[in-house]
């Protein structure tokens, strides 16, 4: 390409000078501006800054970051004085700014800046879970493995050898999930062209799960039930709730104030934090009434309104789940009768348990779907489209039976009175 230069002096370069440059000949014009600058004009009358200088006895051009106007002359001048230091001092400025852009360059595609992005525009507009995903991808396994790589770089053989590192260490369910959240990740990578192909797809899952059915026995719900009294606010108030509602774990641990109406007996899970994406009304039986009563508002520093129901600051929900809940089930088994353990058990098995009570007590199965905002089961499938009946008056019913049952199998009565309080209307 041909460049002219053109012999002005470069005191003659002056602000007006640079603003009324234009391409000589049509052709890219170099013109000096004095200690090795130059302003660049190309043929589309567009100017940048150039730095020529010699660097290990070859001759060498770094330009400017950014183009006229955005940097004038007095700024050119300043910068090219500054990149002339450097070469005093052995330092290329060209070599540098590659350097910065190779760095940038990495950066962009670096698997927790890419994921981070990921995150933002996917997960948390549209996921109540959005959190969790976020650990398994920056977090853990994920995080410490890949945090640092370029996203590009990472193969099959990099995924299978991630997943056969979390089975061996003893955690296989955490590797499914772990593939469960890989893939909707790098198919978005796939679809943002950013990487060609996705390295998880085509993985099956590292591990064979099977579908629990725990359900807790009389016995066991009672001695966790008391356990959660011993524990105290704010985790065992909310294993009660979990057990009196049946609702899910994240829906109970985050529920707030605002969502309550104790005088109706009514809360109203919102759309955003419904796993079904569409709000949910729960009926509260007595005992769920009498915990809520009785439960500290605690607001935030600076605050003077209580915001959630289950915290130690106020500030966010309560999240010590893990060290709370082996606190809980050490206090659970002083409360089974001699002779008995507590077998292992899961938060969400006192759902399962809520569901298999309900039924025991005679709850038609799609009133207690009902109440547990469930999809499947016999309210799934075209049953779902034309079923539009909330049966309000019968999840009412089977929320105070159910409590009905839980008092009494936690009280000083005999527990587990399933006919007696059939018969009684309940």
């Amino acid at each position: 390409m041909a460049t002219t230069t053109t012999t002005k002096r470069t005191r003659t370069l002056t602000d007006a000078a640079v603003a009324a440059a234009k391409p000589k000949n049509g052709e890219r014009t170099e013109i000096p501006a004095g200690g090795g600058l130059y302003l660049v004009v190309g043929k589309s009358g567009a100017k940048s800054w150039a730095y020529r200088y010699r660097m290990g006895g070859k001759p060498r051009k770094w330009t400017l970051p950014k183009s006229y106007p955005e940097i004038g002359l007095r700024a050119a001048r300043a910068m090219a004085n500054e990149a002339a230091a450097k070469v005093e001092r052995g330092i290329d400025p060209a070599g540098e700014r590659a350097e910065e852009r190779a760095a940038e360059r990495a950066d962009r595609f670096r698997f927790s800046t890419v994921a981070g992005e990921y995150l933002d525009r996917v997960v948390r507009p549209r996921m109540r879970t959005a959190d969790v995903v976020a650990r398994y991808l920056t977090a853990g396994d994920v995080g410490a493995a890949w945090g640092a790589r370029d996203v590009r770089t990472i193969t099959r053989r990099d995924v299978r050898d991630l997943l056969d590192g979390v089975v061996s260490r003893g955690a296989p369910i955490m590797a499914n999930r772990l593939l469960d959240r890989m893939k909707p990740f790098f198919a978005w990578c796939v679809e943002r062209e950013i990487i060609p192909a996705s390295p998880a797809a085509g993985i099956s899952k590292p591990s064979a799960e099977t579908s629990r059915d725990r359900v807790l026995t009389d016995a066991e719900l009672r001695a966790i039930y008391r356990a959660a009294e011993h524990v105290g606010y704010p985790f065992g108030r909310a294993v009660q709730m979990l057990i009196l509602t049946g609702q899910r774990r994240s829906e109970v641990l985050e529920a707030r104030w605002s969502e309550f109406d104790l005088d109706a007996g009514t809360w109203t899970i919102p759309r955003e934090r419904s796993k079904t994406d569409r709000a949910h009304v729960v009926h509260l039986s007595a005992p769920a009434l009498e915990i809520l009563r009785g439960l500290p508002r605690i607001a935030a520093e600076g605050e003077t309104r209580a915001v959630y129901l289950f915290t130690t600051t106020g500030a966010s929900p309560f999240s010590g789940v893990t060290k709370a809940l082996a606190r809980l089930e050490e206090a659970a088994g002083d409360f089974m009768p001699d002779g008995e353990a507590l077998a292992p058990w899961r938060l969400h098995d006192l759902r399962r348990t809520f569901a298999s009570g309900c039924a025991r007590l005679g709850v038609p199965v799609h009133v207690t779907e009902k109440a547990l905002n469930h999809t499947g089961g016999s309210m799934g499938g075209i049953v779902a489209v034309y079923q539009r009946h909330a049966f309000l008056d019968e999840r009412r019913d089977a929320l105070e039976t159910w409590g009905r049952f839980v008092a009494g199998l936690v009280g000083d009565r005999p527990a587990g009175n399933v006919v007696e309080l059939r018969r009684a209307g309940a």
